[in-house]
């Protein structure tokens, strides 16, 4: 049976955009303006996900989804927002969504995260108390994502994929975007204050993540 998917987007352009490209997958797509229309279909049926914009008529995308949450709909969801402020983004994941796509964005972009939460059989990895998701390059602490900057995410998917090796500094030096030593040991100290991962310095090598 296909996946059945609740697409809340009032841009004309994007929303027709999306709801061809969902419905060429395979996937059974209803595609909505309003938030009040939302609120109308889940009455009466079940989704397999929502993709809701936040800026829309009636009702906030976020409190939309709260107010599902609140009615113990458990229901996957992925926001697409213009709003990349980073208070907006952990609402959104606070809300209780699974994931946050910044406009402007490839619609391909939002089959690979749907991909991602439905076909890939990648589990998330456990390590010193940190979740990390492969698929999606994010890491949570106790369900709420952790914020990281462009490097830190860089250096962090480097070290998680690699646990217990050690890791050349040359290609942690590719994360940065100017490498030097001193730039390197900054930001690596920045992630093990983030993360808390106790990632150790091997002499002449390079640095290594202890296993988890």
């Amino acid at each position: 049976m296909a996946l059945s998917i609740l697409l809340l987007e009032d841009d004309e352009d994007l929303g027709e955009t999306l709801a061809q490209l969902l419905q060429m997958e395979g996937y059974a797509v209803t595609w909505v303006k309003r938030g009040n229309d939302v609120i109308d279909l889940t009455f009466d049926k079940k989704y397999d996900l929502y993709i809701f914009d936040i800026g829309v008529p009636d009702i906030d995308g976020l409190d939309l989804l709260e107010a599902l949450r609140d009615a113990e709909d458990e229901t996957p969801a992925i926001f697409i927002s213009a709003r990349i402020d980073i208070a907006s983004i952990m609402r959104g994941f606070e809300t209780g969504a699974y994931d946050y796509i910044k406009k402007p964005f490839f619609p391909e972009e939002l089959l690979v995260r749907i991909r991602a939460k439905f076909q890939s059989k990648e589990a998330l990895v456990e390590c010193h108390g940190l979740q990390y998701d492969p698929a999606r390059k994010m890491a949570f602490k106790e369900g709420r994502p952790v914020a990281l900057g462009e490097v830190q995410q860089a250096l962090l998917h480097l070290f998680i994929t690699n646990v217990g090796r050690v890791v050349d500094k040359s290609d942690l030096m590719e994360c940065l975007h100017n490498p030097s030593d001193a730039a390197l040991r900054v930001a690596i100290n920045k992630l093990k204050q983030t993360t808390g991962l106790p990632i150790r310095n091997i002499r002449g090598l390079g640095y290594m993540l202890e296993t988890c």
